[in-house]
């Protein structure tokens, strides 16, 4: 922020209507609460949010939003126009979970505690989203520059963030925005600043197969990729920027009699750096061609080889967003009125997108707080949860301003 944003958002602070709006959001936090639960117990799995975004479509319309929308992704949007027509602020939280379909997302409420798939992740953020639409609308609060409220597909897993990435194509809407704010869960103190990258890799090999016996000698699939897989694991990876190898899953062969003609695992790789990224993947590569070639100097009397197949099933780039930028600022600002120290952290969001295009762009929690994360017994306490969304709603209003 530069010295006379630093004084508006001082000023910014000190407005009667904030007090206001966080008022509003205490008496109002059954209505959110309800809207949470009532978004989780609605189906998202993987490339299938399409219910859960027409309830958006009514809470965004219900809100007063503007020109709601859904996109050629399935994104849900909607405008909240400011007094000056320039860039807008993205605020967004997205709408999949993790869990596949026929997984049950019925929630239910044990003391102080909601239990349900996925009513942090990211049913806390969606909630968030509608709330901070409502006390606008319903304060009158108009904000000087607009903001584009955005519900998108894909964040999770095999999503590959594919609907930020809609977003921030070459000619999406998101490509002239000023600033990105992801909606993402639960907490209070948490700043994302540094998009964790990730690459995804499928690594499949396929040979002659045969009869454990009759064929004994013949190169064998799972053999080269065990031998790989123990080389990978063995790999020294960099703990500055912080990185990780994670060989996930691993398959193949037909019978416990028979030498197995196609084998394959998925490797997840992760670093705050995109050269350290593309250098363990050069890495792992070496060490799968060289085993798949190992196996396969077995072939004798002409007998076929094996094949090495490399699929890419999800790029995440690496991003950051400059600790002096406005977002950043703003996000910082509105942590401490709320009279919580924040730490800025990395993570791996929908604000990797905008952070690798050099947009500022940050993460925060919706407030409350959360455990047991990506599984059937994830659980909500809403632990000054109303503050959680008066920090988001006072993150963009510092980078909007009051009309």
């Amino acid at each position: 922020m530069t010295e006379k944003s630093f004084a508006v958002g001082a000023q910014l602070l000190s407005n009667p209507v904030l007090r206001e709006a966080l008022d509003h959001l205490i008496e109002c936090d059954e209505r959110t609460l309800l809207t949470q639960v009532a978004l989780t117990e609605v189906p998202a799995p993987p490339f299938g949010e399409s219910a859960r975004a027409a309830s958006m479509v009514e809470l965004f319309a219900e809100a007063s939003l503007d020109s709601v929308s859904t996109d050629d992704e399935g994104n849900v949007l909607g405008a909240l126009a400011g007094a000056h027509d320039e860039p807008p602020l993205i605020l967004s939280a997205h709408l999949d979970t993790v869990f596949p379909e026929g997984t049950d997302v019925s929630v239910h409420m044990d003391g102080d505690t909601w239990y349900g798939p996925g009513i942090s992740d990211d049913g806390r953020g969606l909630a968030a989203l509608v709330a901070i639409a409502r006390c606008m609308g319903e304060l009158g609060i108009e904000p000087t520059l607009p903001i584009l409220f955005a519900a998108t597909v894909g964040e999770e897993g095999i999503g590959d963030l594919r609907g930020v990435k809609h977003l921030f194509a070459e000619h999406g809407v998101g490509r002239s925005a000023r600033a990105f704010i992801s909606l993402d869960g639960a907490g209070l103190s948490r700043v994302v600043v540094r998009g964790l990258g990730a690459r995804r890799i499928r690594v499949t090999v396929r040979g002659p197969g045969g009869h454990s016996w009759a064929d004994r000698g013949a190169p064998n699939a799972i053999h080269a990729l065990g031998g790989a897989v123990a080389e990978i694991a063995a790999i020294d990876v960099p703990a500055s920027p912080p990185s990780a190898v994670t060989v996930a899953r691993w398959g193949g062969g037909t019978s416990i009699n028979a030498i197995p003609a196609e084998a394959w695992f998925e490797l997840d790789l992760r670093s705050e750096s995109a050269d350290v990224l593309r250098e363990l993947e050069v890495a792992v590569l070496r060490i799968v061609d060289d085993a798949v070639d190992q196996e396969s100097a077995r072939i004798q009397d002409g007998a076929a080889g094996l094949e090495l197949a490399v699929e890419v099933i999800g790029d995440r780039p690496a991003g950051c967003t400059d600790p002096d930028s406005h977002v950043v600022q703003a996000a910082l600002a509105a942590t401490r009125s709320i009279e919580v120290e924040p730490g800025l952290v990395a993570a791996s969001t929908d604000a990797n997108i905008p952070m690798s295009l050099g947009i500022p762009s940050v993460t925060l929690g919706a407030g409350g707080e959360a455990g047991r994360i990506h599984t059937t017994e994830e659980w909500y306490r809403n632990e000054r949860g109303p503050e959680g969304i008066y920090r988001g709603l006072l993150t963009a209003l510092l980078v909007t301003g009051i009309s």
